[in-house]
């Protein structure tokens, strides 16, 4: 805007009534909130590739959304540091920052809709679209001592417009007493830097664990978890040294060492944490494993900015619904 333009603009500002100026100041807030969303999400011009054909030649193509567009010299199209990201295509920029807090606070929905100003289903669509790159902090491997044990969750249907039983109140019950098809188990390892990794299994065999841990844990190990067959199957065949607990006869330690009492703290955080939800649908309860997973582990270093930068990392645009294996 040209100076002589502005001073025009300043002059009118003391023409505006109660109601006017409000709604200017708004405006500016939102647009300044924008800017400063636009400044933590732009990815500085030599770092950034074209999304589409991964090329490095690109020209400035002008702004959109108070994005900086590019146009890629090789396979022509445009883009900017958002496209082919989980934040590609959402609106209300300047209200990103207050969401990503609200995901700090690990608040409801419709809590979170109410602090932004957005209706309850945009809430929800961004919970997921923000979530989507969680499960990239989870440490590539444990190593030392490793505790492992598993907690069960009811399957939930949550969401659903067509059921496949009987509709029930927050949380139910299963039908049948202990452990059943009605449950999904969810595997917490962890070892004694507080590393920690997580799996949802449909079933808890020898198997599928020595497929799921064979590149997460190191070689040298000592792992401790009770005496269930399918931790002593894992162990036999990798040979890895086993603290192996008797819980049926009250042995829940071995000389100070041999214990799983860490991991299963972490469960009842888990599941104190999550009970805010009132019940999570099992197709989104790994994105909320690894929600909670990050909050624990980064709870004194974790900030809104730092939840931003990581919700544009992931390279598919929609968040597929997680399907237990």
């Amino acid at each position: 805007m040209k100076a002589r333009t502005f001073h025009k603009l300043l002059l009118q500002v003391d023409r505006l009534n109660s109601d006017q100026f409000r709604r200017l100041k708004e405006s500016l807030q939102s647009i300044e909130l924008s800017n400063k969303v636009a400044a933590n999400i732009e990815t500085p011009f030599q770092e950034l590739s074209c999304p589409h054909c991964k090329s490095q030649k690109k020209q400035r193509w002008g702004k959109r959304s108070g994005l900086q567009r590019y146009r890629c010299k090789e396979c022509k199209r445009t883009y900017n540091s958002l496209t082919n990201t989980p934040l590609s295509r959402l609106r209300k920029k300047e209200q990103w920052l207050e969401y990503s807090s609200c995901l700090v606070s690990g608040i409801s929905v419709r809590k979170a809709a109410m602090k932004c100003n957005v209706h309850r289903n945009t809430s929800f669509r961004w919970r997921h679209r923000f979530l989507a790159n969680a499960k990239s902090v989870a440490p590539e491997k444990l190593s030392g001592i490793i505790e492992a044990d598993e907690t069960y969750f009811l399957k939930s249907e949550k969401g659903n417009k067509k059921l496949n039983r009987k509709p029930r109140k927050r949380g139910g019950k299963a039908s049948q007493r202990g452990l059943s098809k009605e449950q999904v188990c969810v595997l917490v390892c962890r070892d004694r830097q507080a590393n920690t990794i997580d799996h949802i299994f449909e079933n808890f065999t020898g198997n599928n664990l020595k497929d799921y841990l064979k590149d997460k844990v190191s070689s040298d190990i000592l792992f401790c978890s009770d005496g269930k067959s399918t931790y002593k199957k894992f162990i036999k065949e990798k040979g890895y040294r086993h603290g192996c607990l008797n819980l049926s006869k009250g042995i829940r330690i071995i000389k100070d060492i041999v214990h799983i009492q860490n991991v299963n703290a972490y469960h009842s955080r888990l599941k104190e944490w999550l009970y805010r939800f009132h019940g999570v649908a099992t197709k989104y309860l790994e994105n909320y494993l690894s929600w909670f997973r990050e909050l624990d582990e980064f709870a004194s270093d974790i900030r809104p900015e730092i939840l931003l930068l990581r919700g544009k990392k992931a390279s598919l645009y929609k968040v597929q619904p997680f399907t237990v294996t």
